[in-house]
């Protein structure tokens, strides 16, 4: 039986119902395997298992016969399948459970496979926006968040900025990316320099 574990959101990817000013302007995930290659450094694992099978063969390949040396390399390869299968694996159901939105007032993240969380970046909260493209067109755009608010590293990733610390926020291995960053740029900017009325409190004596 097919089961969305996300049925109970109100509008996909929110926690709940957006205000009637708010737009939402663009909403995506992490393609698989772009985040495996990146996230999950996929070639340089299994660069790893086949140096240890290549070591594997020419240490026995003097001291037994060529087939008994490729016999004894063999469990390294299937190793390195069955490590390769839970990397795609991982990158999948992350990016199954993932999605970004981009809407005129803030950046929301649901993130998290096992331990689902929402994250609400308004555009007054974020400093700045880094966007790593790649040749095919995917790309990771990291925000630097303003103010006292502090990530933890390990309840973003894969969504963060890797090795920079304090933790950075990033919409990870996303398609077309130099295209939503430009979205979101000119989002931010606008709400930015949007002029901010706050209600004014007590009273005025009249002149």
């Amino acid at each position: 039986m097919n089961h969305d574990d996300f049925a109970t959101e109100p509008v996909r990817g929110l926690p709940e119902r957006p205000p009637q000013d708010e737009t939402i302007l663009w909403q995506g995930r992490p393609q698989t395997w772009p985040l495996v290659k990146q996230a999950l450094s996929f070639w340089w694992v299994m660069g790893y298992f086949a140096f240890l099978a290549l070591w594997r063969l020419v240490a026995a390949i003097d001291i037994m016969p060529m087939g008994q040396a490729i016999g004894i390399s063999v469990p390294f390869v299937i190793l390195g399948a069955v490590v390769a299968a839970l990397l795609i694996l991982t990158a999948w159901v992350q990016a199954r459970s993932t999605v970004y939105t981009i809407t005129n007032k803030r950046v929301a993240m649901r993130i998290g496979a096992a331990l689902t969380v929402t994250l609400n970046l308004p555009y007054t909260q974020i400093g700045s926006a880094d966007l790593d493209l790649r040749g095919d067109g995917t790309g990771t755009i990291a925000l630097t968040t303003e103010g006292d608010t502090q990530f933890a590293y390990i309840v973003l990733w894969p969504h963060v900025r890797p090795w920079r610390f304090p933790a950075r926020p990033a919409l990870r291995c996303i398609p077309d990316a130099e295209r939503v960053a430009r979205l979101l740029a000119d989002a931010a900017e606008k709400r930015v320099t949007m002029p901010q009325i706050a209600p004014v409190t007590g009273s005025v004596a009249a002149e």
